[in-house]
């Protein structure tokens, strides 16, 4: 069988799964549909986690960045994956002991004030559109590559698969629908990088097939690859290029950004005790970290299997796979010198490919000549990928809407129904949204992605962090810090990713530090201003700093003092 019909048959069969286990689930209740009735196990809770996690990001761009930017590339793999255990270790039981729905739920009554709480949901719609605008770009580059249709159209079959179930089954239909998506994600990562392991170096273990002599050549792989990269006028795979500020602050807006994602927090609050959020997290770092110690490996091989399949051949010559990635735009052939062969090289004004560093993931299997089957696997994967981390995102926008926005402040006696009806609605506002971002997007995948970690490290991070540790933190404080670190990132990102307010380039960062890494300095700011601020106001009223207290009392400590 060809490619194509592989595709519409895997596909067809995972989203048939995705659809049934919706429909299985359905959320009868505002409790189903905000938190899966808080009744899911930890490993299954653990998974659906995992699924949220890894976006599109992680399964098509990850691997992308580090092939295209090597040394460079690895600051997503330590802020991404440091940035869970964070969230794991200081947020997730705390947030889980207070026992809100939401993020701006908790802020709110933690600083027992409304206007916390609404800078707050402002603050998790900035996050989660940003967010969103890179998973529907995610869904769109699959669909126009295995549907052969253009990528908007791409964009806009996801937005109407992701309306049906994030909407019909809400955060239970959610949870059981990653459970599968997980499994498929994972199986098609795995897969092809096995293959191509064994392929290149004969080690059937990715990991270890990066650290090997290729096959038949007697030279480690990465040698081999620096070497090709230093011949085309590349800088070598092994090299880096940032400055160190740079790297240091990228990855730890994205460690912090993690740590106040809405729509990862929420994932604690679907277990039933305390302490299946602490197994559920251990759970879903164990299932992140078999994908994220394979995109490496992914990655070398990636970037080595197309040099030597492109550099120097003839147009003419190259395989089926280069044609059809043609037709979505995503590799271009622009021959200058009119000799009819493609020059790959680091020199831009002789370069003649131009590869997006998205699709490196999905076309490597092609690129390798692995079966059919394979292939299509990929394209299912991605999918997977992109939809279970957009339908977790949907939920944050509709939840902040219809409970924090609606419920909670403009009509406090709205019915168990009418809220559920006001936060189907808003979800597919959102996804309208998320579908003009996904074809308007600001960056590739990644990057995208990246920004909306910043955003959360600016805005969250503090106010969640003092509002469990610092008892003294008061809400006018607070209010400032998010209000300070949300603007100053926001200046700072439209002004050198937009060109706005006179952009500047490179050239002009403040420090050498890129928008992707200022969330770091925005939460800085944050946590400077509420500090300083909450020292020349009143402190919160007792009755809050008590709360904070019991907090951080592991359950079943507090029974001895009475006694």
């Amino acid at each position: 069988m060809d490619v194509q019909t592989w595709t519409y048959l895997l596909v067809g069969i995972s989203f048939a799964l995705y659809i049934g286990i919706a429909i299985w689930s359905k959320a009868l209740s505002t409790k189903d549909f905000y938190v899966a009735g808080g009744g899911v196990p930890p490993i299954a809770n653990g998974l659906a986690t995992a699924a949220d996690w890894m976006s599109a990001a992680s399964f098509l761009g990850m691997a992308g960045l580090i092939s295209i930017s090597g040394y460079d590339g690895s600051v997503y793999l330590m802020g991404w994956t440091g940035g869970y255990v964070l969230l794991a270790l200081l947020l997730a039981p705390y947030l889980r002991k207070f026992g809100k729905f939401t993020v701006p739920d908790f802020i709110g009554d933690r600083y027992y004030s409304n206007v916390a709480r609404t800078v707050a949901i402002i603050c998790a719609l900035l996050v989660s559109f940003t967010y969103v605008a890179g998973q529907m770009r995610g869904v769109g580059l699959v669909f126009s590559r295995f549907l052969e249709v253009p990528i908007n159209t791409g964009v806009l079959i996801g937005m109407i698969i992701v309306l049906f179930y994030a909407v019909l089954g809400g955060m239970k239909g959610i949870t059981y629908t990653q459970v599968a998506q997980y499994c498929v994600l994972i199986f098609a990562f795995l897969v092809p990088a096995i293959f191509i392991s064994i392929q290149m170096t004969g080690n059937p273990i990715p990991q270890l097939g990066m650290g090997s002599k290729v096959a038949g050549e007697g030279v480690m792989l990465l040698d081999k690859l620096d070497r090709l990269l230093v011949d085309l006028g590349f800088r070598a795979y092994t090299d880096g290029s940032k400055p160190m500020i740079d790297i240091f602050c990228i990855t730890a807006a994205l460690m912090v950004g993690t740590a106040g994602l809405p729509h990862v927090i929420v994932r604690f609050f679907t277990v039933p005790k305390v302490r299946d959020a602490r197994k559920s997290a251990g759970y879903a770092l164990l299932f992140i970290a078999v994908l994220y110690a394979t995109a490496p490996a992914i990655a070398i091989f990636a970037r080595t299997n197309l040099i030597e399949t492109v550099s120097e051949q003839k147009y003419s010559d190259m395989p089926s796979w280069f044609s059809k990635w043609e037709t979505t735009g995503l590799i271009v052939f622009d021959d200058k010198n009119a000799d009819g062969r493609i020059q790959y090289v680091g020199d831009p004004q002789r370069n003649e490919l131009t590869v997006d560093p998205d699709i490196t993931v999905l076309a490597n299997p092609e690129i390798a000549n692995l079966p059919n089957w394979v292939i299509a696997l990929v394209a299912a994967g991605g999918l997977a990928a992109a939809l279970s981390t957009a339908a977790g995102l949907l939920l944050v926008i509709s939840t902040s809407i219809s409970h924090d926005l609606i419920k909670k402040q403009i009509k406090p006696d709205i019915s168990d129904k009418g809220e559920l009806v006001a936060a189907r609605l808003s979800a597919v506002a959102a996804v309208c949204v998320a579908g003009y971002f996904g074809i308007n997007p600001p960056d590739f995948v990644a990057a995208t992605v990246a920004l909306a970690f910043g955003l959360a490290a600016a805005s969250f991070f503090p106010a969640i962090i003092m509002g469990i540790f610092y008892k003294k933190m008061n809400k006018e404080g607070a209010i400032a810090g998010m209000v300070v670190g949300i603007l100053s990132m926001l200046f700072y990102m439209l002004k050198f990713k937009f060109d706005m307010f006179g952009g500047g380039s490179e050239a002009d960062w403040w420090w050498g530090i890129s928008p992707e890494g200022f969330g770091t300095i925005a939460m800085l700011l944050n946590f400077i201003c509420a500090v300083v601020i909450a020292r020349f106001t009143s402190e919160p009223p007792a009755d809050v700093q008590e709360i904070v207290e019991d907090i951080r009392v592991p359950r079943g400590a507090s029974e001895a003092h009475h006694h």
